[in-house]
């Protein structure tokens, strides 16, 4: 008896329910251009547009920097392939020894009077390490000994051959002071240029393929490192990895999957300021 009292109580609330909305959608206006129909699907919409939101999948996790690759870059990949990506702006940013840098899509434009005065160095230093050669190519022979007998002329012309050694010698010994000055002037253009794009990143390709990966500041690891992690949580996080300091300012882990590779942690008043995946052996020309 109590449950047929109960049917009958659900199915009167079902019937007032629905003349309910019968009577809603009677007293909306129709004006001819189907409002009732419109009030209809705005619920509709409504309910379709609450489910999606709760449906919505949750915001991915930012790519981690690692020496596999980043922004789909990769160690090795040829320039062409790596522009190709989109990841790059495509107007390099140094042309350095024989290799072609670029930033990050959205980093800064290439500093023109820098590059300018890269290309001077790297001709300075290119043009006089030839004549350096050149000159170390004829080195006068050393002079005889003169007999006993010797005339004054003869003697006249050692020593004028003599001297004209000395001032050959000299001379050699110039360019080869001016050329070692010219390649330490070009290894301080790369230092400058390897700091102007510390934290905005870049990206390196030698002839032979990307040869350096250097992170934008954004950038961490899947440990968590990038700029501004300690240099006691870089070490935690790599001490028993292999993590060594190469100098005072700069701290290395060999990549144990890629060989020649290795991370590199700038660092500068005890926090990383600067991150890259790099191969040293491989050379821009």
């Amino acid at each position: 008896m109590r449950k047929n009292r109960a049917s009958a109580r659900a199915l009167g609330v079902g019937v007032s329910v629905a003349l309910l909305v019968a009577a809603a959608a009677a007293c909306s206006p129709d004006d001819g251009k189907g409002g009732a129909k419109d009030t209809a699907k705005a619920g509709a919409a409504a309910t379709a547009g609450a489910g999606a939101s709760a449906a919505a999948p949750t915001t991915k996790a930012p790519e981690a920097f690692a020496a596999a690759g980043y922004r789909g870059l990769t160690p090795g990949m040829a320039k062409d392939a790596g522009l190709a990506t989109g990841a790059l702006e495509t107007a390099p940013v140094s042309l350095l020894g024989g290799c072609a840098d670029f930033v990050y899509r959205g980093g800064p434009a290439p500093d023109q009077a820098r590059m300018a005065a890269e290309a001077a160095t790297e001709a300075r230093y290119r043009d006089l390490s030839a004549k350096a050669d050149a000159a170390n190519g004829k080195a006068p022979a050393p002079a005889g000994t003169l007999p006993p007998n010797a005339s004054a002329k003869e003697a006249a012309a050692a020593a004028a051959g003599s001297a004209a050694g000395a001032q050959d010698a000299a001379a050699a010994a110039k360019l080869i002071a001016d050329s070692t000055q010219a390649l330490v002037d070009l290894k301080v253009a790369r230092e400058t240029m390897e700091k102007a794009y510390l934290t905005t990143g870049r990206v390196s390709f030698s002839p032979a393929g990307l040869r350096e990966l250097v992170a934008p500041a954004e950038a961490r690891t899947a440990e968590g490192i990038g700029a501004g992690a300690t240099v006691e949580a870089l070490q935690q996080a790599y001490g028993a990895k292999g993590l060594q300091q190469a100098r005072p300012e700069r701290y290395v882990l060999p990549v144990e999957e890629r060989p020649g590779w290795q991370y590199e942690f700038t660092v500068d008043g005890g926090k990383v300021t600067g991150m890259a995946v790099v191969n040293r052996a491989v050379k821009c020309s």
